[in-house]
């Protein structure tokens, strides 16, 4: 196994620290690791979920648009970030482990270094009950 770019060691460090949802992937969409804060929207913690592929972690939690339209793999921001390395955002809302829907936003970024892209973020945060993406 190659060893983890420095890039991705102090992304995994800083999302650790936030009280912001966050996910870590690697270049080819492999879920690295994903912070409390996204454990407690998800219903389950990193520790039971483990690595997850990108067909895993891109269903999993069944996203769809706030009308309910499943969205594609292919369509979820962090994907958009790791196949062109561009950011993608979206509102959706997600189904979490215990069953509960949560409407969010997805904000995901590539993480660059040594010339290459080396993974990509994504930061999700609960939409309150008044500032539902589907007003």
């Amino acid at each position: 196994m190659a060893a983890m770019p420095l890039e991705m060691i102090e992304a995994r460090s800083l999302i650790s620290r936030l009280t912001t949802a966050s996910f870590l992937v690697d270049r080819e969409g492999t879920l690295l690791y994903f912070n409390k804060a996204a454990a407690e929207l998800l219903g389950m913690s990193f520790e039971e979920a483990g690595a997850m592929e990108p067909g895993t972690w891109g269903t999993r939690f069944r996203p769809r648009e706030p009308n309910g339209r499943e969205l594609p793999v292919g369509e979820l921001p962090l994907a958009i970030a790791v196949q062109s390395g561009r950011p993608g955002f979206a509102p959706m809302r997600i189904t979490g482990a215990d069953g509960s829907d949560h409407d969010i936003e997805v904000t995901a970024l590539p993480i660059m270094g040594g010339g290459e892209q080396a993974g990509a973020l994504a930061i999700f945060w609960p939409v309150a009950e008044d500032q539902s993406p589907e007003e």
